[in-house]
């Protein structure tokens, strides 16, 4: 078995008496991008900078590499001239591009060639080879943060840590920096941790999730685990689940179950047994309305009315009564031809597949 890169034993932070992490045990392995995904103020800021060893943990023991650096200042300082941090907002030197690329190269005192060797490719890495004498001062807020990974990049780190990469950024830079990272991440092999409250920035971009909400790691796995199966109700309102009904299993067919919802009958697939108190989840993009009941193969179909209406981007989404609260989403066009309005009667369908079901939790 591969030994983690970066391990942490029941870390906890404090500042003053707030605590700000609370026990939190995670492995890191060698080139493995991690993304930390949880609401602004959850602590992953915080986290990074635990795990980039600027800070020291109140309580608890960091691995790197297999050694213990939690303690020795000598050991911190050997690990992290081993790693990078990417700040959210970059602070860039008044100099040329190619000077603040230069930067950690010098503080290392690296050869000339090697250095401008280096920053060459960095900036090629990038994509940003044609801006190497420009003032970095003069550049716009996308390609300063470029900068910046370019700069991370160039002292050949093994592990590169990202806080809210594109947080500050327009869709256009946003989408070049996440090819910029998704290039790095594909060629280099190098380990990358971030932080992002961009969920689908995490999905797109890492191979693993862990979610932080209050300072706790409430679970970790891959992006599917995460956004399929949360395991606890905070990390499926995080995801963004929207329907979380709670039922009990009250008949079973084979792997087909029927879930009491305050009355209502919902089919699913679980494995659970009869009289097992469960939550269904349904992602709102799974139900489709219609103005007639359909004799579709889908086994859920529920009449209710709307109470509630609202537009969300190019999307709408749409609150019903059917026995029990039911979120869906369609887009503007369908609710102009369905003639949504609150009040009217219609048709909810899902499929049994589209429910998961998880043991009902606190």
């Amino acid at each position: 078995m591969s030994m983690a890169l970066i391990e942490t034993v029941n870390i906890t932070q404090k500042y003053g008496k707030q605590d700000i992490i609370k026990n939190i045990s995670l492995k890191v392995d060698q080139g493995e991008v991690l993304a930390l995904i949880g609401p602004t103020g959850a602590g992953k800021t915080t986290l990074l900078r635990l795990l980039d060893l600027l800070e020291t943990p109140a309580s608890g023991r960091i691995y790197f590499d297999g050694m213990e650096v939690t303690a020795g200042k000598h050991l911190r300082l050997q690990a992290r001239r081993r790693m990078s941090f990417v700040l959210q907002k970059p602070v860039v030197f008044n100099m040329s591009v190619s000077d603040n690329i230069a930067c950690g190269l010098k503080w290392r005192k690296e050869k000339e060639a090697t250095v401008s060797q280096r920053v060459n490719s960095a900036l090629e890495l990038v994509g940003m080879t044609g801006y190497a004498n420009r003032n970095a001062r003069t550049l716009s807020g996308g390609e300063t943060q470029l900068v910046a990974i370019a700069r991370a990049l160039a002292i050949a780190p093994e592990v590169l840590f990202l806080d809210e990469p594109t947080a500050n950024l327009d869709p256009v830079s946003t989408a070049r920096i996440e090819e910029v990272l998704a290039h790095i991440i594909g060629e280099q092999k190098t380990t990358v941790v971030m932080a992002t409250h961009d969920m689908s920035q995490g999905q797109r971009l890492a191979g693993r999730i862990g979610v932080i909400i209050n300072g706790e790691l409430l679970q970790t796995g891959s992006p599917n685990d995460i956004f399929s199966t949360p395991q606890n109700t905070r990390v499926a309102e995080l995801v963004g689940i929207g329907n979380i009904l709670g039922g009990v299993i009250a008949s079973r067919d084979n792997e087909l179950v029927g879930i009491d919802v305050g009355g209502s009958i919902i089919q699913a697939i679980s494995e659970h047994g009869i009289g097992a108190e469960v939550h269904a989840l349904i992602r709102p993009e799974d139900v489709t309305l219609a103005l007639h009941k359909d004799a579709s193969s889908a086994r859920n179909t529920f009449e209710g009315s709307i109470t509630r209406i609202f537009p969300v981007g190019a999307l709408v989404r749409v609150e019903l009564a059917c026995g029990f609260p039911l979120l869906t989403v369609v887009t503007r066009r369908s609710a102009r031809d369905l003639n949504l309005a609150v009040g009217n009667r219609v048709y909810a369908t899902f499929k049994a597949t589209a429910v998961h079901v998880l043991k009902r939790w606190n």
